[in-house]
Order: C-alpha cells, then sequence, then structure tokens
C-alpha cells in the first residue's frame, strides 16, 4: 500500500468518524433532557479515563472511582437543573479526594489529590454547562438549542479556519513549546471565521448582529485556550494523542478540547448578557461565573 493510499484511508476513516459523532452529538442536543445527559456522561468518563492515564504518564495517579463519583453526581444536579447545590456537591467531593489520599492513595499524596480534584472540574463540571445551556429560556427564546448551535458551530469554525489560513498564511508561531504547528495568521482566520458563522446564524434566530459576533470571539479565543492547554497537558507527559477510541481522531479529549473551556463561557455569557437586560449586572455576574 502506498503512502497516498494510506493518507486517503486515513481521511476516509476521519471523515466517517467525524460524521458519525457529529450525528449522534446532534441528536442528543436536539432532543435534550436525558438523551443529552448519557451523551455528556459518555464522553465525561471516556475523557476522564484518558486524563488519568495521561497523568500516570508525569507519575501522578488520580484516582478515576473518586472523579467518577463525583461527576455522576454533578450530572445528576445538573439535569435537574440544581446550579445552587454545585457548590455543596464540589465541597464535598473535595473533601472525598482527600480522604481517598488520606486512606487509599499512594505518593505523591498531594499532587494525587490536586489532579483529582482538577479531573472532577475539567473533565466534567466544565462540559456538564451544556446542559444548563441547553435548557436556558425566557420570553424571547424558548430554549438555549440556536445558542448550543451557535456554539459548536463556531468551534468548528474555528478549527477549520485555524487549518487553512495557518497552512496558507501561517508564518509566525503561536505557541511554539507548546503546539508548534499552530500559527497567529491561523489564528486570526480561525476567529473571522468563527464571527462571520456566530453573525449568519444569529441571524437566523434573531439574534443583534454585534452580540453574535461578540459570541464568535469569545468562542473562537476560548476554543483556541482550550486546544492549547490540552496540548499543554500532553506534551508535559510526553504523549501525542490522549487516546485511540476515535478511529482518525485519537481520543475523546482530543475531540472535545475545544469545548471544555467554550461551553462555560457560553453559558454564563448567554445567561447574563444576551437572556438579561440589564448588561452592568450581567458582566458582574459573568466575572463571578468564571472565577
Amino acid at each position: 500500500m502506498t503512502e497516498e493510499t494510506k493518507g486517503l484511508n486515513k481521511n476516509a476513516t476521519r471523515m466517517l468518524t467525524g460524521f458519525v459523532m457529529g450525528t449522534i452529538a446532534l441528536s442528543c442536543i436536539m432532543y435534550g433532557k436525558l438523551a443529552l445527559l448519557i451523551l455528556l456522561i459518555f464522553i465525561i468518563f471516556s475523557a476522564s479515563k484518558e486524563y488519568v492515564k495521561i497523568l500516570e504518564h508525569k507519575g501522578f495517579y488520580p484516582s478515576l472511582k473518586v472523579m467518577t463519583a463525583a461527576q455522576l453526581l454533578i450530572a445528576i444536579i445538573a439535569y435537574y437543573q440544581r446550579l445552587d447545590l454545585v457548590t455543596v456537591a464540589l465541597t464535598f467531593c473535595v473533601i472525598g479526594a482527600f480522604m481517598w489520599v488520606l486512606f487509599r492513595g499512594r505518593q505523591p499524596y498531594i499532587a494525587n489529590a490536586a489532579t483529582t480534584v482538577l479531573g472532577m472540574i475539567y473533565c466534567g463540571w466544565f462540559p456538564l454547562h451544556l446542559i444548563f445551556l441547553r435548557n436556558l429560556s425566557n420570553e424571547r427564546f424558548s430554549d438555549g438549542l440556536g445558542f448550543v448551535i451557535m456554539m459548536f458551530s463556531a468551534v468548528l469554525l474555528t478549527d477549520i479556519g485555524c487549518y487553512y489560513a495557518g497552512r496558507h498564511l501561517g508564518k509566525h508561531k503561536l505557541a511554539p513549546v507548546v503546539s508548534p504547528n499552530k500559527t497567529i495568521e491561523g489564528s486570526i482566520g480561525g476567529g473571522i471565521c468563527a464571527i462571520i458563522g456566530c453573525i449568519v446564524i444569529g441571524y437566523f434566530i434573531g439574534l443583534e448582529w454585534y452580540m453574535s459576533a461578540t459570541v464568535g470571539l469569545l468562542c473562537t479565543i476560548f476554543a483556541q485556550i482550550g486546544d492549547l492547554c490540552e496540548s499543554l497537558i500532553k506534551r508535559d507527559a510526553g504523549v501525542k494523542d490522549s487516546g485511540h477510541s476515535l478511529p482518525g481522531h485519537g481520543g475523546f479529549l482530543d475531540r472535545t478540547d475545544s469545548f471544555i473551556f467554550t461551553i462555560p463561557v457560553m453559558y454564563y455569557f448567554t445567561k447574563h448578557f444576551i437572556f438579561s437586560n440589564d448588561i452592568i449586572t450581567g458582566l458582574i455576574h459573568f466575572i463571578k461565573g468564571i472565577f
């Protein structure tokens, strides 16, 4: 088999896997409710397994069992829209992580407890904001479906724009130590594609163009930050891909890294700026939601 044939087969596998993943994800998002919860739990558990394996290369041993238990608890809370209980749940989950280190853990104790807590939030709590975003509603918008589609489109357009702009125009490295192939020109190209895409989608869902453009800007910024952060984790651990679960794509973390930071940012911005009439109050709540 020639190199050209191998390349074509790899691209075909990648496209087929992407089509299947996209169809399943879109169907669950459109239906919402229990289907979306099941999809998120599956992705979160798969990503958490990859997260643990990556950190084991660095000599850290976070507890997958503690992470999974915490994430399931938070997922149930998210499903029932009890955002007020999340801080309570996270508090006891952090305590649980330290109790696990105290009675069942191994060295390095503090690092293992810290990476367990980080895994709860990074692989679990952040993606679960998608449930809250999907269920947003007010007198103007019946649900948050349009904003979920806008966010997903912005992230995908960012990836496409970064790739083609970087390939044809890229000259200046964006983060040479973390991801040598990414360029500033590619980053800008991805941002332009995301903003234009959001303005178009915003027109159809009845959102002002400047708010749509802001959504596109936020999505492209945090999508690229999420991508770079996952690259940082993998590079620090000395691994190329997070896993091999998705043919042609690597692991679940490789496919969801751009969404991990984008989802919560999109939720807080949509809730406090688009669904709220008070911009100043929205800004305060938005900043509090991030930090």
